[in-house]
């Protein structure tokens, strides 16, 4: 059974994605960047997963942010 907690983070990851996808929209950001800035995002929670507290948690938001650099965006995608 999902949690408030589960939708506020379903809703702030849409609400970024949407963002970024926004800044490459508008050529305010190349892709290259955008990329580079999910990579970032990963690097922190698998760091934080080796040296933290909630270390599952970290793996698991570097799972999935690593899952999106590799799958492309969702919010555009049709559901499979």
């Amino acid at each position: 059974m999902r949690n408030q907690k589960d939708y506020s983070g379903m809703a702030a990851l849409s609400i970024c994605e949407s963002m970024l996808l926004a800044l490459n929209d508008h050529q305010l950001l190349p892709e290259r960047e955008i990329v580079g800035i999910l990579r970032d995002a990963a690097k922190a929670h698998e760091t934080a997963a080796q040296t933290g507290s909630d270390i599952e948690a970290h793996r698991a938001a570097a799972v999935l942010i690593n899952r999106i650099i590799a799958g492309g965006n969702s919010v555009r995608k049709p559901p499979k």
